[in-house]
């Protein structure tokens, strides 16, 4: 029945901010674009009036979908959770080349929750803050 996780869809409030993260810095391919403006997103997510942009992203085959809701506006959750509440609590990315990723980070002024850490032999991870405040990882494993 279920095939498989299709993708994680991450709420941001300024589309253009969020793509020059994820496609232009990540590397991320643009799929699709959509700007919903009828009703169809209102009746999917219980909300009348409802309207969005939506942007798929692809990186070797896994999906993230943003959405920058126009009508209604949110408030931003991500700025106040931690790694350790509950519900989603971050976007992992695997890495090749780890340490001079993360100086590239650095160089962009991202904010780290931490320090990137050999957390298993060869297994580097690092934690940062996204665009919105949505917290992102960075692993590198051996080949």
């Amino acid at each position: 029945m279920i095939k498989s996780l299709g993708h994680v869809g991450l709420g941001v409030s300024d589309m253009k901010r969020s793509l020059e993260f994820y496609r232009d810095f990540l590397g991320m391919k643009v799929l699709m674009e959509l700007d919903i403006t009828d009703d169809r997103i209102g009746r999917v997510i219980g909300t009348a009036g409802a309207q969005c942009g939506i942007v798929h992203l692809e990186l070797g085959g896994t999906i993230l979908e943003l959405f920058q809701y126009r009508q209604p506006k949110g408030s931003n959750k991500a700025e106040q959770m931690q790694q350790y509440d509950q519900g989603l609590i971050h976007i992992g990315f695997e890495v090749d080349e780890f340490h001079e990723l993360v100086d590239q980070l650095k160089a962009r002024g991202t904010v780290f929750l931490g320090e990137p850490v050999e957390f298993r032999p060869d297994v580097w991870i690092v934690y940062v803050k996204g665009p919105d405040g949505e917290v992102v990882e960075f692993r590198q494993r051996p080949e």
